[in-house]
């Protein structure tokens, strides 16, 4: 994104002033694992998000993964992930666990934790005049998160998690 006026710098009592109408300059898709136990991410980029690029971003897990260690993968209920053409090489690939989290529980994927770190401290603030800069800035990012990764620990008692979602749950089935 790009913004449509300059973007006013901090003053003696004042943040940092921006507009809120921005500029689209084109978009790529980001695609990551994380592995919770190191906290290191793998990352490809592709010009949509279609089961053909997820398809070409497994393929690079399977390569990257060594052979002997099972893969769990933590995703969400887009379509691209259940095509027909996924199921199909999932079940040649046996290693590959599939685990979907109900729909809007986002939080239970650690990977979403991972790309919020990147949003805030490097995307948020940025402006980005083409595709190209903006992947040279996830890359540079993930360069340096790369350098010293830790895994990422959950805070919360899983009581309390559990609790929260028997109320979501509740809330959800006397909404309808």
């Amino acid at each position: 994104l790009d913004r449509t006026q300059t973007i006013l710098p901090i003053r003696p009592g004042l943040p940092e002033g921006r507009s809120y109408d921005y500029r689209r300059n084109g978009t790529v898709d980001l695609f990551a694992a994380l592995d919770t136990l190191t906290g290191t991410v793998v990352t490809e980029f592709h010009r949509r998000h279609r089961h053909q690029e997820f398809l070409v971003f497994l393929r690079t897990l399977d390569g990257r993964v060594p052979p002997e260690l099972d893969i769990h993968l933590i995703l969400d209920n887009l379509s691209t992930h259940k095509h027909e053409r996924v199921q199909r090489w999932l079940r040649r690939h046996p290693r590959f666990h599939v685990h979907f989290v109900p729909t809007g529980s986002s939080w239970l994927n650690m990977v979403e934790r991972w790309f919020s770190e990147l949003t805030q401290k490097r995307i948020r603030r940025g402006t980005f005049h083409n595709v190209p800069e903006l992947m040279k800035a996830i890359n540079e990012f993930l360069a340096t998160y790369l350098e010293d990764p830790r895994p990422f620990v959950w805070l919360a008692e899983a009581d309390d998690i559990l609790r929260k979602v028997a109320i979501n749950r509740q809330l959800s089935v006397s909404a309808h």
